[in-house]
């Protein structure tokens, strides 16, 4: 690949997961695509569907011209409705139609990857009309199919991954959201800490810090004394931050110490993915 190296780390993951996408859904037969995931409202087809959309977009390919069901009922915004497009048009896409497509996609976007020569900080096309950096687009492509390569896993029963290239990248842009959940979304008081511990195949300890004016702000030293410390491990973690699952289902696996208020606004707000 000839991307810029700030770019590398990104195409890498992205690669990885979309690879094991690909394997993942290789062999289904067509009942299995209607297979309900994690991801509120979508089944194994509407994921793949999806990552294919997405990918198109960054290929620069027009979007669909089609009309939204009305009955959508996990499409509750602008954001959602405009991924939703991608999906709902490929809904009666047979097994072949899908897995075909997607190999296709793949071959483009290997082949852009290859010639890429724009710099990180070139804009392109981001949802609903918006622009965004290159490399904010490559990150956001690592995230997206990370996370959506472990919602087919789940749902096929194949665990696996979880600390692959795309994991460490899901890590940091979950962690981004941290402050913003803990500082303005739960209310933490002012100069107060928050602890985050997580295990597991992606371990690591980080601190949200609010300040004398109610900001938030994240680093990797512990705190002495903090409002409120949570514990659970790095899969439970990803699930709860991209609205998987609820906190009171993985009650069992997130340990909490602290003002047990401001531990439960915070598991409240603890979704950080668009609806």
């Amino acid at each position: 690949m000839t991307v810029h190296p700030s770019l590398q780390n990104y195409a890498d993951a992205w690669t990885h997961s979309i690879e094991a996408i690909a394997e993942l859904v290789q062999p289904l037969v067509e009942g299995e695509w209607n297979r309900a995931t994690p991801c509120p409202g979508w089944s194994v087809r509407d994921i793949v569907s999806h990552v294919i959309g997405m990918e198109t977009e960054m290929l620069g390919d027009p979007r669909p011209i089609h009309s939204l069901p009305r009955d959508l009922y996990h499409v509750r915004s602008d954001f959602a409705r405009y991924m939703e497009m991608q999906v709902d048009v490929r809904r009666h896409h047979t097994a072949p139609e899908m897995t075909s497509e997607l190999e296709y996609v793949l071959i483009r976007r290997a082949r852009q990857l290859r010639n890429e020569t724009r710099q990180p900080d070139a804009m392109m096309r981001a949802p609903l009309g918006a622009e965004q950096t290159l490399e904010l687009a490559y990150r956001m492509r690592a995230f997206d199919c990370w996370v959506h390569e472990q919602d087919l896993r789940t749902t096929l029963d194949v665990p696996g991954n979880l600390d692959s290239p795309g994991a460490y990248v899901t890590r940091d842009v979950l962690l981004e959201a941290l402050p913003h959940v803990v500082a303005k979304e739960a209310g933490a008081p002012a100069s107060s800490a928050v602890v985050l511990d997580v295990t597991g195949p992606v371990e690591f300890l980080r601190t949200v810090r609010v300040d004398a004016e109610g900001n938030g702000s994240i680093d990797g030293a512990p705190s002495l004394g903090p409002a409120v410390t949570l514990a659970t491990d790095w899969e439970t973690y990803v699930r709860l931050a991209c609205g998987r699952v609820r906190p009171a289902e993985v009650a069992d696996r997130v340990k909490t110490e602290g003002d047990e208020a401001l531990a439960e606004a915070i598991l409240a707000n603890f979704a950080v993915t668009p609806n």
